[in-house]
Formats: C-alpha cells, sequence, structure tokens
C-alpha cells in the first residue's frame, strides 16, 4: 500500500507510540503504518520529490520509502549519542541534515552506502532546532542557551545571532523567499529578522529586526514556527494547547486554532495555498484547521501516544 494519495498529497505523523503512519489527507484515513523500533520520533521530513521520509529519533535518523508496502525503515544514520531534534533534505536529496542533543549539526551524504556524517558542527550545549536556508549552502540551527548559528557549508564558517540569551530557541524557519528568519523561544517570544548576506557571491550575514519584533506570541513554551509558501504568513503552536497564525509584515494575530481535546501543539504546517494548516498534538491526533473560518476539516486519529512530529507536502513534483 502506497504512503501517499492519489493526488500526490503526502501527510505523514510520528510520536511516542514507536509508529510513523501515512495517511490520505482528504479522507482522514490511515493507508499505512511503519514501524520506527527502539525510539519515539522527534521529528519528519519529506524529500522534495516527496519519495523519501527522513525520521529523527534517539541517536539515530532513519529513511523510509515514502511509496513502498515495507512496514521497517529501509536504511538508517547512527553515531549521535542523544536524540536527533531535527531533520531535513537538500532540494536535490544529494543530503540531509540533522541536529541533536549532543550538540551537533551534522550532514550525511544520501548519494553513498556510508552511514557515516560528512560534515559536522559542534556546540557547546543541546541543539533545539535546525533549517536549511533556500539557498541551500547555509543551515541555520539553534541551540537551548540561546544562540543561533548561521553555517555556511561551503566555507565551513559560521556566524551567530542572539535572540535572548540564555532563552532556549525551540523553533526556527526562514521564508521561501529567504528574505525573513523567524524563531519561537521557551517564554513563548516570537522573533521575526530581515536577513541578507548568504547569497552565492557574499558572506556577510546581517540580520535587522522588524518593527513589531520581538512579541508574546503564547503563554507557554513555543514549540513550531513555520512561514506559508507566499512568505506573507507564519505559524507558531505552543504548550498552551493552541496554534496562531501571525502576518508577516507587521505580526498581527490573523486567527487562532483552539481545540478542548488538543494538548500541546507540537508540529505545524501550511498548504500550499495558505488556506488550511495542520496541526500534531499531545492527545495523539492531527487535524486540518480551515484558516478563513478556523473549522477543523479533518481529523486524524488513530496513534496510541502524543504525536510530536508530521510531514506534510502537497505541492507538484
Amino acid at each position: 500500500m502506497a504512503g501517499s494519495s492519489p493526488n500526490g498529497v503526502v501527510l505523514a505523523t510520528g510520536g511516542y507510540d514507536h509508529t510513523i503512519r501515512f495517511w490520505h489527507a482528504h479522507s482522514g484515513i490511515c493507508c499505512r503504518t511503519v514501524q520506527h523500533p527502539d525510539s519515539q520520533v522527534n521529528a519528519l521530513a519529506l524529500s522534495s520529490s516527496k519519495d523519501l521520509l527522513a525520521a529523527a529519533g534517539y541517536q539515530h535518523v532513519r529513511l523510509y520509502e515514502v511509496n513502498s508496502p515495507n512496514t521497517q525503515h529501509d536504511h538508517s544514520y547512527e553515531g549521535v549519542s542523544k536524540n536527533v531534534i531535527a531533520v531535513g533534505f537538500q532540494s536535490d536529496g544529494r543530503w540531509l541534515y540533522s541536529a541533536g542533543e549532543d550538540g551537533t549539526a551534522r550532514v550525511w551524504d544520501l548519494r553513498t552506502n556510508s552511514t557515516s556524517c560528512q560534515k559536522l558542527n559542534q556546540a557547546n550545549c543541546p541543539l533545539s532546532a535546525a533549517c536549511l536556508h533556500p539557498n541551500q549552502t547555509n543551515l541555520l540551527f539553534s541551540d537551548q542557551n540561546g544562540t543561533i548559528f548561521i553555517w555556511d557549508l561551503r566555507a565551513d564558517k559560521t556566524q551567530k545571532l542572539y535572540p535572548e540569551k540564555g532563552t532556549n530557541v525551540v523553533a526556527l524557519d526562514v521564508d521561501p523567499e529567504g528574505v525573513y528568519l523567524a524563531c519561537v523561544t521557551s517564554k513563548g517570544s516570537l522573533y521575526v529578522w530581515s536577513i541578507s548576506g548568504l547569497k552565492s557571491d557574499q558572506n556577510d550575514f546581517k540580520a535587522t529586526g522588524t518593527n513589531s519584533s520581538p512579541i508574546t506570541a503564547h503563554t507557554s513554551y513555543g514549540l513550531k514556527v513555520r512561514f506559508s509558501p507566499d512568505s506573507t504568513l507564519l505559524v507558531t503552536a505552543s504548550a498552551d494547547k493552541t496554534a496562531k497564525i501571525w502576518k508577516t509584515s507587521d505580526l498581527s494575530q490573523v486567527t487562532c486554532f483552539k481545540d478542548e481535546r488538543q494538548r500541546w501543539v507540537w508540529d505545524v504546517a501550511f498548504s500550499l495555498d495558505s488556506e488550511y494548516v495542520i496541526t500534531a498534538s499531545s492527545d495523539g491526533a492531527a487535524r486540518l484547521w480551515s484558516v478563513k473560518d478556523q473549522t477543523i476539516k479533518r481529523e486524524y486519529t488513530g496513534h496510541q501516544k502524543a504525536l510530536t512530529s508530521m510531514a506534510f507536502a502537497d505541492s507538484a513534483v
């Protein structure tokens, strides 16, 4: 049974029950369940071609073929001493990146049979988030002491940004145009910067806070931040049991997604047209929300424990 819907939409969820579920996004039906033994799933990411799913767990990253009948992983990358908390693909599928609580950001070559990382960047404390700039040459990651690292993979040089020293930068994202950088912290603060200096002919990274930044986005621990595909909106998720949408331009709140059954909202994603948002929550359910009227259009239930991650893609290959 395939992991993608007939129209090419892929939705996968994972959490503490040691399974990953693939869903028909439009019907809410689970079409495939794969095992993720020995560990909870901390993060999920789809390749741009939507044929590979990477799952970050305790001391490893595992790869699953999306359109495969297998119930086990197809490849595993080991060697991390603690939890891997972030994972993602380079746009052409040549390599994979990860960040871990052992303080390391790593690059793994997908074109070889080697399970050892090809590049490594070490921080002095556990990492908490990572994302790849659209230029595909700058890997951004953050640590629990409040530092954001901008790693130039070609030059192997790193620059730093300090939103709020001593406060965990829990999640990061760069908008699809590469113009804005956003983060949320353990205090629920949302920071947004205009960024520059990361083009192929530049190496002088600059970050200028937008006029409204930072704001108190949530009353509790921030857990995720994502830009919309058109960069005009961003969505944040939190331990306060809500997800909220903000305008990128002035950080004014557009809407709030809240349901009495929903617990900590660990992960969140926009649809391609920015009209819908999917959330993954500690109550074991993922939900499809309408941005326009804040109603739940679909629920994805079946996990036996908390959902901590998901991967979603409805764009054309």
